[in-house]
């Protein structure tokens, strides 16, 4: 077997920390005959300044040796080795290691070919009121520019405004200005930009040298040898003008500006400055949620917005978001049927899925079918497919709605201007509408297409949706939106795309209280007007583009994106949707795991029949009114790397939170998106959310494993995580709560939420504990579904539950069957809160909630 070396700070990478003095810890893996006789040494290569030097690192005992919370094969050992070190700014370093003193180094560059690692060390300092000119970390900045300091919302950033001019488009062509900005930090160690992927789709790009981008840039991050952080945010969508981000040859970053609007106007960016990444984003991402609002103040749709969405209840779009949806898109393909559609709907009721939310997909329409693709298809009439639909569209939800009433929800898809080619020219809608011709040029939609004109897309919008709700339709995916932006007349866009966008949003909300999903809608211009402002509740935005099913390498992608776009999309007034994904699929884990994450929508598309429902089972549960739910955490998740590229080998890390600020519970799903085996050394201190004045316990989803307990920055707390290709996993961090015995010390207790669920600390609604006069703990929780709720309580392997333990559900006392001892690790109590409820017949309460309360003694013998 190979010896494989990982550390923390690791190689390859760049690590910011706050304090100068720091534990350097070194894992190998090597073979249990070899751990035995050979003395393994391991030293750090590194240098401080322009000197290099060796340290030798010691070997670290297993109890002060990081927390494994996977199965490690019996043929190999971990040995950890250690030193501390103290770095005034940064430190360069390598490994190498040798199994005797005789033998010759080995270097890890040379075995595996990762590169130095890179520690900076930059202790956050305020940075209000210090007067840094942009100038001095843009270098060269193109003095024709009008730069201009402004107020940042974030702590500790700086913030500029930087505008450019731009002349006014003539007739049918837009005017378009190419600025040089500048060299961020004369040189950034490392940039991170979101570009526009696809015409529809931002997707993220990384560099380590010099600065090329080979797309449009919406935002750029470039960090600093100082550890700190510049963003970029190019601004759109006000005034007809697209501000976007290019390089240069030479590596500088360039405004690339286009001006529809018929007035002399100019691009904005927004720069800011920052200790980290996430407040630099947060700086630029606030101050144009600003001005947008003020380009729009008195506009008469944020008013019709504002009084339409004072009545959305709370609870309809709660229900929109939380349950478990189906869409027919990879499941039933094109050219969908009523009858296909509700066979779907049977077969999930037959294997016991019970969905909440159906969206019936692309190609159940009245389309004209002309031409050579679905590009050019053109849109006749309101109603469904005659030959597909014989009985029409209202026909067929009133059946559905009628044999399975948990579907609450039934929606349509469409695209915002009708169909992929727009509206038939021959049809009905052509008839009732004014219309106009419009060309468009983007890949495989070249060529005019038929669309509602301007004076009637309100109309149009508001007759099409009354339609639809009369049929029992209550919600929509309005797709293919960024089409609005491939059209070649800058007179076309400047009259139409506002208000499509405005009408649709307004006719979502009149008739669906928002229950809408905003699909290829990553356009610059729609960022902006359509999905910054929140003058609306949120509503669900696709976040990446498709999931392929039949394509293996675009799943890693898929999630990497995802993770990589929601670093900017957490500040839009929306809930990115990760898309649909199959469970009956090699990936489906994966898939599953990163949507239990991201804090969106969950909606499967399996074909008929073939399902995974323990995957199911994993990601939902059951309310106490049958209703089946997810668990979505309350913060979205994001990656927390932002400058590592899809092409190192590093661990993909998704970050979330649920809950209050101090008291809520970091998550963080790990993903393998390389094509072989990883191993890393990953600290809590970096999930979200955690405190250093805290203790927690950390749980694995998949091996149900809990650490113990644990305070920030101590060794135990960094946790060893190894991934085979495709490999992924789940970490919650439960803080703990101490309680003083006095007969048996201190016993720490932490409130698990639902486990065998992937987020189910999601699960928890409330929770309170104490310690009563009696010397009894008191546990109060409550829970949005039913399922097994889990209790660390350190001591609990010297207890007995039917002497120290009592159990209610709902106020009744819980069968004792039902409360056991976690088969995966001694300290955890396993209530089976499902298997509880329906022994007790009990029902929901106007809450919909379950009350747990646990009881038990800490004073045992």
């Amino acid at each position: 077997m190979e010896v494989t070396i990982s550390s923390y700070p690791p190689l390859g990478q760049i690590t910011q920390l706050k304090d100068k003095t720091f534990s350097f810890i070194a894992l190998l893996e090597v073979e249990n005959d070899h751990a035995k006789e050979d003395p393994w040494e391991v030293a750090v290569w590194h240098s401080i300044g322009l000197d290099w030097s060796e340290k030798l690192l010691s070997r670290i005992s297993a109890s002060d040796s990081p927390s494994t919370l996977q199965t490690i094969g019996s043929s190999s050992v971990f040995l950890y080795f250690g030193a501390s070190f103290s770095v005034p700014s940064s430190l360069k370093f390598t490994l190498k290691f040798r199994n005797g003193r005789n033998q010759p180094w080995r270097w890890c560059h040379e075995i595996s070919g990762v590169t130095d690692g890179l520690v900076l060390v930059n202790p956050e300092t305020p940075v209000q009121g210090l007067d840094t000119s942009l100038s001095d970390i843009i270098h060269g900045l193109n003095p024709e520019l009008r730069v201009r300091a402004a107020a940042s919302q974030t702590p500790n950033t700086q913030l500029w405004t930087i505008d450019a001019a731009v002349d006014p488009a003539d007739g049918d062509h837009s005017a378009y200005a190419d600025i040089e900005i500048g060299n961020p930090w004369g040189g950034a160690l490392r940039y991170f930009a979101l570009v526009r992927h696809a015409s529809p789709w931002l997707g993220p790009r990384h560099g380590s040298s010099s600065f090329r981008l080979h797309k449009d840039a919406v935002m750029c991050s470039f960090l600093s040898s100082d550890g700190k952080h510049l963003v970029l945010l190019g601004v759109s969508g006000i005034a007809d003008v697209i501000t976007l981000l290019r390089s240069s040859d030479s590596g500088t970053v360039n405004l690339h500006i286009r001006n529809d609007g018929e007035t002399k106007s100019s691009g904005l960016v927004l720069a800011a400055v920052g200790d980290n990444f996430e407040s630099a984003i947060a700086a630029v991402m606030y101050h144009a949620r600003t001005v947008v609002f003020v380009s729009k103040y008195n506009d008469e749709l944020t008013q019709e917005l504002q009084t339409l969405s004072d009545g959305v209840k709370p609870e309809w779009y709660e229900n929109w978001y939380d349950g478990l949806g189906y869409c027919t898109w990879n499941a039933l393909g094109q050219r969908l049927t009523d009858e296909k559609i509700i066979d779907a709907v049977d077969a999930l009721a037959k294997n016991r899925i019970n969905i909440s939310s159906l969206i019936i997909d692309d190609n159940w329409q009245d389309i004209d079918y002309e031409g050579r693709d679905q590009y050019q298809y053109g849109w006749k009439s309101f109603d469904a497919e005659p030959k597909a639909f014989p009985r029409g569209l209202k026909d067929t939800v009133s059946r559905i709605r009628s044999k399975h009433p948990s579907i609450q929800h039934v929606a349509v898809w469409h695209a915002l201007l009708g169909y992929w080619g727009g509206i038939s020219s021959s049809g009905d809608l052509a008839k009732r509408y004014e219309t106009v011709q419009v060309d468009r040029k983007g890949p495989n939609l070249e060529g005019s297409m038929t669309v509602i004109a301007k004076e009637d897309i309100g109309k149009f919008y508001d007759d099409f949706y009354r339609f639809l709700a009369d049929c029992g339709i209550d919600g929509v995916k309005g797709d293919v939106q960024y089409m609005v932006d491939i059209w070649v007349s800058a007179k076309h866009r400047r009259d139409l795309t506002q208000t499509y966008l405005d009408s649709w949003m307004i006719s979502a909300l009149r008739h669906f209280s928002i229950k809408a999903i905003s699909c290829m809608s990553q356009a610059p211009q729609l960022l902006f007007h359509q999905q910054l402002p929140r003058n609306r509740p949120p509503m669900p935005v696709r976040n990446s583009d498709d999931f392929f099913p039949d394509v293996p390498d675009s799943h890693p992608w898929h999630l990497f994106a995802n993770a990589y776009n929601s670093l900017l999309t957490q500040h839009l007034n929306i809930l990115p949707d990760w898309d649909m994904f199959q469970t009956d699929h090699e990936f489906a884990g994966y898939h599953a795991a990163a949507r239990c994450l991201s804090g969106g929508p969950i909606y499967i598309t399996d074909k008929p029949g073939k399902y995974d429902i323990d995957l199911i089972a994993q990601m939902t549960g059951t309310t106490p009114r049958g209703k089946t739910v997810i668990f979505r955490p309350s913060t979205v998740g994001k990656s927390i790397d932002p400058y590592t590229s899809y092409d190192e080998p590093v661990i993909l890390k998704v970050g979330s939170y649920h809950g209050r600020a101090v008291t809520g519970t970091p998550l963080l799903g790990v993903f393998n998106v390389s094509r072989k085996p990883l191993r890393e050394l990953i600290p809590l201190s970096r999930f979200p959310g955690v405190l250093s004045s805290m203790a927690y316990v950390v749980r694995a989803h998949r091996s149900g494993l809990v650490t113990p307990v644990v305070k920030p920055y101590s060794p135990s707390s960094i946790l060893t995580v190894s991934l085979d290709v495709r490999g992924y996993d789940i970490f919650t961090a439960f803080p703990v709560t101490q309680f003083d015995s006095e007969t048996n010390g201190r016993i720490f207790v932490a409130n698990l939420g639902l486990i065998g669920k992937m987020t189910g600390a999601a699960a928890i609604t409330a929770d309170q504990s104490e310690l009563l006069h009696t010397g009894r703990i008191f546990l109060d929780t409550r829970l949005k579904a039913l399922g097994i709720l889990g209790v660390y309580i350190s001591s609990l392997p010297d207890m007995s539950i039917d002497r120290d333990f009592m159990v209610t559900i709902q106020g009744q006392p819980i069968p004792p069957h039902t409360v056991t001892v976690n088969t995966a690790d001694e300290h955890v109590l396993n209530i089976d809160i499902e298997t509880a409820w329906k022994e007790l017949n009990l029902e929901a309460g106007w809450s919909n909630e379950v009350e747990v309360k646990v009881y038990f003694d800490i004073e045992y013998p």
